[in-house]
């Protein structure tokens, strides 16, 4: 913990909070204090944003060349380092460390993605249609950026906001979730280390998120917000924007749909099922949340989950051979065993766990139900734990009627050997990104993000940069001969 920074990283100078206020952050897996660091205000917020307007002009004018080698400095570090982001995700989030070394690899993707996609920027240039004059379209840096990351991929949230910002030009101020800010302090030395100048990246850790980032979003020098979280608070960020007129990217709630067809490789699904539902304890805006199973496979179905499901073996994301770490804190426990809960009181039966687990730390047992009642709270509300909840569907229609009655559309996942009908699915379901015979779609090659209630803009691919472009257009007349 000595080489993670306790203060707030502002204009390249790690700086103590306004009036040395602080926060303590707790090891999930046994309640114990981890480290205590700096508490930001509402004064230390404008303060980082003084710094990133300050930059923003000569990172703009620097040559995207070096802006790629930047990253992809960074990129390298990260990889020297894997060990210590491993290590420091698992103490203060608690998955496992073999799926913290996946986060490694995940995040640091975005780095190199990036460090490629920076003198990739262009535009265009041609005769107007009239004949009179050239048209010229260039692509220019947003300006100023804030960023909210959320506390389940502490190091991915970051990278995936910060890598496209800094290649296309934008300076940036970020905050991350109260729960798990350590590896954002890290990163940001790391960054530092990489050379990225002063007052580019600058880093705020608070436990009053909404105090600090109120005067930030209401100021007029800001030009950007990014937010992953929840969609209730998505909705008043958004409207916090509004009087600004920022542009927007907010990645937001989901409540996946599960399809396994009649025709399906059950083995292959339940593959996919364990890696869609139980990567990140649950914990994760993409994972698996309604499992809709055609009703001639549903007994085989739920029979072999349920075997590899009594098989994960739970505890500290530290020991050896665990899958299932701490859910982040009492909360989470309360609001899992709450859905649990509220499923078998409307007739649900428990197949396997549904308890949380004595003792220290913050644990629930993996859990699998079936037969559950439409109005279940778990059909409509995200989970986020180790909670899998069987439904049955007889035909093509109904599955896909019960996949799209949800306010959100992040993600499906579907499970079929008909080609046909998969094809079908990609223009049916209502989601922004979809898994064909996978349980796993995230790459950073390739944009993420939902529709409806699930959010705004795409984060990864060629579209992620350009949430941090804006266009331009120019006219140049004919000169006369």
């Amino acid at each position: 913990m000595n080489r993670v920074p306790s203060g707030l990283y502002i204009n390249g100078r790690w700086v103590n909070a306004e009036a040395d206020k602080t926060l303590t952050v707790s090891n999930p897996a046994t309640g114990e204090a981890l480290k205590t660091i700096a508490n930001a205000s509402p004064a230390d917020g404008i303060r980082a944003l003084d710094a990133a307007v300050a930059a923003q002009e000569a990172w703009a004018a620097t040559a995207p060349r070096t802006r790629a080698e930047i990253l992809r400095r960074a990129w390298e570090l990260l990889q020297e380092r894997r060990d210590d982001f491993a290590l420091l995700m698992t103490l203060e989030m608690g998955k496992p460390l073999t799926e913290a070394n996946g986060e490694v690899t995940y995040g640091g993707e975005f780095l190199r993605w990036f460090s490629e996609e920076a003198v990739r920027i262009n535009g265009r240039y041609g005769v107007n249609p009239e004949g009179t004059g050239q048209i010229v379209v260039s692509q220019r840096p947003v300006g100023p950026c804030f960023f909210i990351t959320p506390w389940n991929f502490p190091l991915a949230m970051a990278t995936r906001k910060i890598a496209p910002a800094l290649a296309a030009g934008c300076t940036v101020v970020v905050k991350p979730a109260e729960l798990t800010p350590l590896t954002t302090l890290l990163f940001a030395q790391l960054l530092e280390d990489a050379g990225v100048p002063a007052g580019v990246v600058n880093v705020l850790t608070t436990s009053t998120s909404s105090a600090l980032s109120g005067p930030i979003i209401a100021d007029p020098r800001l030009r950007k917000l990014s937010f992953t979280g929840s969609t209730q608070v998505g909705r008043k960020l958004i409207e916090q924007s509004a009087q600004g007129v920022l542009r927007t990217s907010m990645e937001l709630g989901g409540n996946a749909p599960f399809l396994v067809f009649e025709d399906a490789d059950i083995d292959a699904a339940v593959d996919g099922a364990m890696l869609a539902k139980f990567r990140n304890i649950g914990q994760a805006c993409t994972a698996a949340n309604r499992f809709i199973v055609h009703e001639s496979i549903a007994q085989e179905f739920a029979a072999k989950l349920t075997e590899r499901v009594n098989a994960l073996r739970v505890g500290p994301g530290v020991d050896e051979g665990v899958n299932i770490g701490p859910l982040v804190n009492a909360d989470a426990v309360d609001s899992t065993e709450s859905l649990v809960r509220d499923a078998v009181d409307k007739g649900a039966t428990l197949v396997s766990g549904g308890s949380r687990i004595e003792g220290a730390g913050h644990f629930f047992e993996p859990t699998v139900l079936i037969n559950l009642a439409q109005d279940t709270r778990l059909l409509s509300e995200e989970i986020f734990g180790p909670v899998v909840g069987i439904i049955t569907f007889t035909s093509e229609e109904e599955a896909v009627r019960l996949a799209n009655n949800t306010e959100y559309g992040l993600i499906s996942y579907v499970f079929t050997r008909d080609l046909a009908r998969g094809h079908r699915m990609i223009e049916q379901l209502d989601a922004g990104m979809m898994g064909l015979n996978a349980g796993l779609v995230s790459n950073a090659a390739a944009p993420f993000g939902g529709v409806k209630q699930s959010g705004l803009g795409r984060e990864g691919g060629a579209e992620g940069i350009h949430e941090y472009l804006s266009t331009k257009y120019t006219l140049i007349p004919n000169l006369p001969a």
